[in-house]
């Protein structure tokens, strides 16, 4: 009878075990599946009037069409018009016509589309419904907090390229030669199908050489070596609010100093207004105007004398009347082209010009060889200097986004 008792109950152990640790291992996969399945993101769904569904995530919407990305069919861009249904598990603002981005405050939410009605449901419970006649922009919650809600830091958003070259000498002669330069812009908002708010550009082109000859045969007493110098500078930054896609206000600055025209420094401040009659993801065209105070400064003889008398500075003002042009070419060729003419009201023959155009030709990545071409005019430089100043200069030009 011992004996017996004593078996049932190594059975009942193993029993008890065997069972405890089935409901562990049921218990352990179930949180595992319930973890994937938390993990696991949602889709978001279309149904077309066609009886088609697609799956995949909504990107943006402008205007009565929005931007749809599947696994399968990537990204696409499917009208309203053809959409029956449409779920999403994101959460978007919707921005109206008669708003602007900049003065909305949404809290955004989930999105469908039914009956040519959008639907953003509501924290309060009360959900916003939006003619497709009437929608302007579909925002997803992470470019609405930063790029609408939000005044970006001075510091985001900045684009642009930095470029350079040298030339060495080392032989009878000595000579160096080099040449940098920097292009940024900063546009606000970050991304191209919301309206501009503000934009940034800061540009610096430096240009210098020195060429050194000996005296050959050398003289007795000796005779200084000659030198050859080449040192043309030039920044500005302009900052444009816009009061719509197309017109903006301005407010720029720029520093320019050329040896070769016997420019020491010349310097530009002032504010307009600027127009883009021509904007494509391809081409971009811009007219600006603006009214300026410029100095001139120039380099001075040595020594002054009754023959080389010292060169009077100029404090003029003036306005500038310019253009500048952008457009990618195929493969991935990138043309510039500005133009600007600067009279001086004050003073009608201290006018002066500037003319620029440049090709990026793509090599490695983000390398690129750059060949630009830049005029400058002064119609009344330093006595002895000529009054234009041209330069051709090859780069290497790296794009920083």
């Amino acid at each position: 009878m011992s004996t017996s008792n004593n078996f049932t109950c190594r059975v009942q152990r193993i029993w008890s075990l065997g069972v405890l640790c089935l409901v562990t291992s049921i218990i352990a996969h179930s949180g595992v599946a319930v973890a994937q399945d938390k993990a696991a993101p949602k889709s978001d769904v279309i149904m077309f009037t066609n009886g088609d569904q697609l799956t995949g995530t909504i990107e943006r919407g402008v205007g009565d069409s929005i931007v749809f990305k599947s696994d399968t069919a990537g990204e696409i861009t499917v009208p309203l018009s053809k959409i029956k249904e449409l779920r999403s598990h994101g959460n978007f603002v919707v921005i109206q016509k008669n708003e602007k981005s900049t003065k909305v405050t949404r809290h955004p939410g989930a999105l469908t589309y039914q009956d040519s009605t959008v639907t953003i449901e509501s924290p309060s419970g009360t959900p916003e419904t939006i003619p497709t006649k009437n929608l302007a922009y579909i925002i997803d919650q992470t470019t609405y907090d930063k790029e609408v809600a939000h005044n970006p830091g001075f510091l985001h958003g900045w684009n642009g390229s930095i470029s350079g070259g040298a030339t060495l000498i080392r032989s009878t002669q000595t000579g160096t030669s080099f040449n940098a330069g920097i292009a940024l812009i900063r546009a606000i908002p970050t991304v191209t199908y919301l309206p501009p708010k503000t934009r940034t550009t800061f540009n610096l082109l430096e240009s210098y050489g020195k060429l050194t000859q000996p005296v050959i045969p050398q003289t007795t007493p000796p005779t200084p070596p000659s030198e050859a110098k080449t040192s043309i500078f030039h920044t500005d930054a302009e900052h444009d609010i816009y009061f719509n896609p197309r017109f903006y206000a301005l407010g720029e600055l720029s520093f320019d100093h050329n040896f070769a025209q016997g420019l020491n420094l010349q310097q530009i401040y002032g504010g307009g207004f600027g127009w883009t009659p021509l904007k494509t993801p391809v081409q971009q065209l811009d007219l600006k105007a603006d009214v300026h105070y410029e100095m001139q400064t120039f380099i001075q003889p040595n020594p002054i004398t009754v023959d080389n008398p010292r060169v009077p500075d100029q404090n003029l003002i003036g306005s500038t009347f310019g253009e500048a042009y952008h457009r990618n070419l195929p493969g991935k060729v990138v043309f510039t082209e500005s133009a600007s003419i600067l009279p001086a009201f004050n003073n009608p023959d201290a006018y002066s010009a500037i003319a620029a155009a440049g090709l990026a030709l793509p090599t490695y990545k983000r390398i690129s060889l750059g060949l630009n071409a830049t005029d400058n005019y002064l119609n009344m430089p330093a006595a002895g200097y000529k009054k234009n100043s041209f330069q051709f200069i090859t780069s290497i030009v790296y794009t920083l986004k």
